[in-house]
């Protein structure tokens, strides 16, 4: 039986079937092997009674370990300039995971009721986003992010206490999903998202809701290698192949066209220093450092 992981907490898996839902234990032999299962996951299964074992998981088209989901459509990536504000360089490194598993990325500016982000927004739609401007309080921008999702799965992603779940309840009141105040005096959200679930919105749209993160959290996700980096910056590829250079990196080359195009305003400064920031971190990394990279 083939199904979809709709749901993972504590080594339990509920599967989607055509039959309902199957809460499932997966096989040893998938971990042993280094397969973990993620929420999006198309899986083969068995039946043992109403429990079920999980057996195979079928080829991915994309996954990422944070967010932990696979077979994105589209991640949208939520932020806010007010309580709490986003520090551009937690969108730009999710933006470039996304990027470099060719997942288109939506920029969610919410809270738009308390601070406009007139200029966070700038960035992203100059960078070549969409961006949608949101507010759970007063319903701007809700329906056209359900437009921008529609028939899609998706995962709401961004800081805690930036209020992915609070847009969720306004797109499918239904839910009811637990929404968390945020500190007043730390500027940060709770995590009241605990683990990441697949919500139905209709029959063709799905969006997983997963935990908020913090600046300290970056260090957990993906690094890209530094060669791949650029190509995960979309506002890059118009200067590309153009540097002196042909293994040009983009940092202190004479005659790079990225930097001459970042001094001329055509890049985003918050941009190349996300840029700059990641390309040090990949700097350190190996392909074989790298799972399932064979060398």
């Amino acid at each position: 039986m083939t199904g979809r992981i709709i749901r993972v907490l504590s080594g339990f898996y509920n599967v989607q079937t055509d039959g309902g839902v199957v809460t499932c234990q997966a096989r040893g032999n998938l971990r042993k092997g280094g397969q973990i299962p993620l929420v999006g996951d198309l899986v083969n299964i068995s039946r043992q009674g109403k429990k079920g074992m999980l057996e195979e998981i079928l080829p991915r088209r994309n996954s990422f370990l944070r967010p932990a989901v696979a077979n994105l459509d589209a991640l949208v990536i939520f932020a806010a300039n007010v309580n709490p504000v986003t520090e551009p360089f937690l969108i730009d490194r999710v933006a470039a995971i996304a990027g470099s598993q060719s997942v288109p990325v939506i920029v969610c500016v919410n809270k738009t009721d308390l601070d406009p982000a007139q200029v966070l927004g700038e960035i992203y739609r100059q960078a070549g986003f969409p961006v949608i401007r949101t507010s759970a309080e007063t319903g701007q921008g809700i329906e056209a992010l359900r437009q921008a999702i529609s028939g899609k799965l998706t995962a709401f992603t961004g800081n805690s206490g930036v209020g992915k779940s609070s847009i969720l309840n306004r797109l499918a009141p239904q839910l009811r999903l637990q929404t968390g105040e945020v500190s007043q005096k730390l500027g940060r959200g709770r995590h009241t998202t605990r683990h990441v679930e697949l919500y139905p919105l209709d029959s063709t749209t799905y969006v997983a809701d997963t935990p908020g993160f913090s600046a300290f959290d970056t260090d957990k996700m993906e690094i890209i290698l530094k060669e791949n980096l650029q190509y995960a910056f979309p506002d890059f590829a118009p200067y590309l192949g153009k540097c002196r250079f042909r293994d040009c990196a983009h940092r202190k080359e004479p005659g790079c066209a990225v930097t001459a195009a970042v001094q001329q305003g055509l890049v985003q400064r918050s941009r190349y220093d996300s840029y700059l920031r990641l390309y040090e971190k990949a700097m350190a990394l190996h392909p074989w450092d790298i799972p399932g990279h064979s060398s």
